[in-house]
């Protein structure tokens, strides 16, 4: 199951497979089915492919 349009503008965790083995990690806004944006400002590009697992997280 992937993020979809319904939970743009929540906040999310995203688990993604790692190429070199094991999973990173995003946490962010989710802007898009394939981007979110950290709080630092900056946004990531993700494959939604690549998820291993998802949630949306409460806010501070």
């Amino acid at each position: 199951m992937q993020p979809s349009t319904a939970q743009v503008g929540q906040r999310v965790s995203i688990r993604l497979h790692d190429p070199a083995g094991g999973y990173r990690d995003i946490l962010g806004v989710l802007e898009s089915e394939n981007t979110v944006r950290k709080k630092d400002g900056t946004v990531v590009i993700f494959d939604p492919a690549k998820i291993a697992l998802w949630k949306v997280v409460p806010s501070k």
